[in-house]
């Protein structure tokens, strides 16, 4: 079996993550980067959409769970992780990385992020 890599980077998103209420009222900015290994061998040599996992099905997917409130980035990004596992087929491996832009922690910080492979 070949071993190929999908990636959909740069997914940019307002959402309403955060411990504060503030955060959890106001929102904020988000980037989601997402690395899916799989195999395409099929769907190179056939030129077939429905060989290969579809950019368009992981960014809906990707938009839906980051739409729905969480206090931790890791807890939204284990929810990507399990929907993509459960609703794309063909995924071997799959890398997630949710970034939070300019978090409120007292420092001039351009953002933090967590990475969840599986």
């Amino acid at each position: 079996m070949s071993k190929h890599t999908i990636e959909v980077n740069g997914i940019r998103l307002y959402a309403h993550h955060g411990c504060l209420p503030e955060e959890t009222a106001i929102g904020g900015h988000y980037i989601v980067d997402v690395a899916i290994t799989t195999d395409f061998t099929e769907a190179m040599q056939h030129d077939d959409l429905s060989a290969t996992v579809d950019y368009v099905d992981v960014n809906r997917i990707v938009a839906r769970e980051m739409a729905v409130p969480s206090k931790l980035i890791e807890h939204v990004g284990y929810r990507i992780v399990q929907a993509l596992k459960s609703e794309v087929s063909g995924i071997d491996s799959i890398k997630v990385k949710v970034i939070k832009l300019t978090p409120p922690i007292n420092g001039d910080v351009d953002n933090v992020a967590i990475v969840i492979e599986g």
